[in-house]
């Protein structure tokens, strides 16, 4: 029970306004994407490409929007005892992510994350933590994540742009699989890295499967998203969530969403004055 707080973060990690830039993302050219069962020599099928091209960016980067939304969900991972875990996770869009975790009817962990950082205490053993994105970046050997690609990968939502000319779109028998033909570099800060991503969508546009894989280390992520749903709104969402770590660190972690609100909710947080704050080095 002494890792409630990583292991928390690490749940949420897994969910998903000021996204970090990769390095071509300064020259985004929506032609660059190429369908590959179109043949762009034909002039008669030419004009089509160019217009398959723009229907599926915009299919995959463009969805009904949202306020609030609460989902109620059960969390199972290879690495905690005691999952499944109940949970609630709020979103207001574009402002915070508000979570509360619960063991056998005790409320053991909350979080609060918003654009500035995270926050998150462990109520079973009365500590704290007040960090920036550094700490959940170093926690998956990765450099992308901030407060709105949280979000997206909460939602199922297409978080990296793959463009000028560096990716492919491939028709088959699962929908469009999409691949980068060249290292997508991204910077944050002094740090540089590069990564080889391939994403898989259905027929309906929805994202079944986005793999990352890291240049220069055996480091990898996937995350797949399946049982997806049309809400009373427009809004589609997925039920299920699975996050896979391989390489320095491995975790596997199972999100099922049971049920989604899209009402406005309190989201209390409060760290009491004799908990402990842990730092993170």
């Amino acid at each position: 029970m002494k890792k409630w707080i990583p292991l928390f973060i690490f749940t949420l990690l897994i969910y998903s306004c000021k996204a970090r830039k990769t390095a071509n993302q300064q020259n985004q050219n929506i032609d660059s994407l190429s369908i590959a069962n179109v043949d762009i020599n034909d002039p008669d099928k030419k004009e089509k490409n160019v217009a398959d091209r723009l229907d599926f960016y915009q299919k995959i980067y463009l969805h009904p929007t949202f306020d609030y939304l609460k989902i109620n969900s059960k969390i199972t991972a290879d690495n905690i005892k005691v999952s499944p875990l109940d949970a609630v996770i709020y979103i207001e869009t574009d402002k915070k992510i508000w979570s509360r975790i619960d063991f056998l009817f005790f409320n053991a962990a909350r979080a609060l994350i918003t654009p500035e950082g995270i926050k998150a205490m462990d109520k079973y053993n009365k500590n704290y933590i007040d960090s920036d994105f550094d700490y959940l970046n170093n926690l998956l050997n990765v450099n992308f994540i901030d407060y709105k690609n949280l979000e997206k990968l909460l939602l199922g939502r297409t978080f990296f742009t793959i463009s000028n000319k560096n990716a492919k779109i491939i028709k088959n028998d699962n929908g469009y699989l999409v691949e980068s033909l060249s290292n997508i570099k991204i910077q944050t800060g002094d740090i540089e890295r590069e990564y080889k991503i391939s994403m898989q969508y259905s027929e309906d546009f929805d994202l079944v499967m986005l793999h990352l894989k890291d240049a220069k280390s055996n480091d990898s992520m996937e995350i797949t998203y399946d049982d997806w749903e049309l809400q009373s709104n427009n809004v589609r969402l997925p039920k299920n969530v699975k996050i896979i770590i391989k390489g320095s660190k491995n975790s596997q972690i199972l999100i099922e969403n049971t049920k989604f609100d899209f009402s406005r909710m309190d989201t209390p947080y409060s760290v009491p004055s004799s908990y402990k704050k842990i730092e993170i080095q």
